[in-house]
Order: C-alpha cells, then sequence, then structure tokens
C-alpha cells in the first residue's frame, strides 16, 4: 500500500515538473566546445565541401625568372683596393664575362664594381657567384682563391669582428690580432691548412672563405685564440676536430 502511494507521488511531481518547464519556457544549456573543437568541426565541413580553391601556378623556366630584365649588383671599392683591382682587372674580367656571361665594369664616379646580366645569361645564379667572387676580391682574398665561388656551389664568405667575441681596447685586441697571426703567420697558416680555409686578417676584422663545416672548425680556433687559449691548444685541437671529420666521410 505504501509502495503505491510513493508510485503516484512520483507520477505526480513528474507531472508538475513538466508543466512548470513548459510554463516558464526554459532554455536548453548548449555544449561549451573549446577552440579546437571548433576549428576541427570546420575543417571537416570544408572537407565535405570539397578541395579548396588555392592557386595553381606552374613552374617558370630560367628565362622567365629573369623576366626578360637585366639585373645589376654594385660591390663598393674602398681606397685601398684601387691598385689591387686595376693590376689584376683582367683576372676578375675575364672568369666573369667568358665562364659566367656577365658584363662588368668598374664606375669611376660611384667607385663600384657594377655586374650585369645580358641577353647571353642562362644561369640565373651567375650573377650572385659573381658578386661573391668580386666581394672576395675586394675583402682581401687572392684571385685564384677568390675563384672557388665560381667553380664551387658549397662555398660561403664569412665576416667578424675581433670585438664580437670579446670587447677588446687597446694593446689588449692587438695582442689578440697578434696570437691570431702568430709570428710571421705561422698560426693563421696552420689554421688554413688544418681547417681548408682561407682567412684574411684585415685590421680587426677576420674574414673566412670555405665550406660550412670548415668555416665553423676555423672561426672555432680563431675565437679560443681571442679568448686567450695558448696556440699549441689550439693546434691539438683542430687537429683532433678535423682528423674526425675526414674520418666521419
Amino acid at each position: 500500500m505504501n509502495q503505491n502511494i510513493t508510485d503516484k507521488e512520483r507520477n505526480t511531481t513528474d507531472v508538475s515538473l513538466d508543466s512548470e518547464c513548459q510554463n516558464d519556457n526554459f532554455k536548453t544549456v548548449t555544449e561549451k566546445k573549446s577552440r579546437k573543437r571548433k576549428l576541427e568541426r570546420v575543417q571537416m565541413e570544408t572537407d565535405a565541401q570539397g578541395p579548396s580553391k588555392r592557386p595553381d601556378f606552374p613552374p617558370l623556366s630560367g628565362d622567365m625568372l629573369m623576366g626578360g630584365l637585366d639585373d645589376i649588383r654594385r660591390i663598393p671599392v674602398p681606397s685601398h683596393r684601387y691598385t689591387p683591382l686595376k693590376e689584376n682587372w683582367m683576372k676578375i674580367f675575364t672568369p666573369v664575362v667568358e665562364y659566367l656571361h656577365l658584363q662588368i665594369r668598374f664606375n669611376l664616379k660611384t667607385r663600384n664594381v657594377e655586374v650585369k646580366t645580358c641577353s647571353e645569361t642562362k644561369d640565373i645564379n651567375s650573377l650572385t657567384k659573381a658578386t661573391d667572387f668580386v666581394k672576395a676580391f675586394i675583402l682581401g682574398f687572392q684571385v685564384e682563391d677568390a675563384l672557388a665561388l665560381i667553380r664551387l656551389d658549397d662555398l660561403f664568405l664569412e665576416t667578424f669582428d675581433v670585438t664580437d667575441v670579446k670587447p677588446l681596447k687597446g694593446d689588449h685586441l692587438s695582442r689578440a690580432i697578434g696570437r691570431i697571426a702568430g709570428k710571421g703567420g705561422k698560426t693563421k697558416f696552420t689554421i688554413e691548412n688544418v681547417s681548408r680555409t682561407r682567412i684574411v686578417l684585415a685590421d680587426s676584422k677576420i674574414h673566412i672563405l670555405g665550406s660550412f663545416q670548415n668555416i665553423k672548425m676555423a672561426r672555432t680556433a680563431i675565437c679560443n685564440l681571442i679568448l686567450g687559449s695558448p696556440p699549441s691548444k689550439v693546434y691539438g685541437s683542430i687537429r683532433a676536430v678535423a682528423s674526425r671529420t675526414s674520418e666521419r666521410f
């Protein structure tokens, strides 16, 4: 009897609650979705609609990349490099014109070496190679060493200052430069031969020509010398690194 009464009471309470919900017009609570879920839902809808309309450009040939316009590069020449440039002009002029099929001249008004493409230029990388070649000579490298930038593709130039490694001044800066050069250039030649690079010391500027791995090796040795390591220790470490890299290849 008591169980029947409780069932009736439950039915009446449920009916009253439903009537109250209908009278008060309760709104259903929407599920809160995160931004990630919304993006996934939008992505699914777009995939269902079909592939998106993206621009499809055909590959361009070398002539079309040139754009039909002559490109020009200018390399400034400092005053102390006028005489070497004049003496070695034919050595610079010949590979740029005959091998790279570019036009080159020295502008006396602006004091710049100007390299320009022409109708006979076939490779779009020729202008960059010629610019790096002339720039390497202007920085102080020999013409024979700078020619490697034209013949090989994996050679680079890197320039940094002694004060970038350690802020030295006065006699301390001079001693650091002396440690890099060594007596009669012995230390610099040793680093060049072991790391297979070419190094130019121009005041406090250091220019390195070589491949990426060799430049890294030479730069590490020079930085250790600037920081005060003795040359004998630098010789040993750079030879160990060079032997490991040669065994790896």
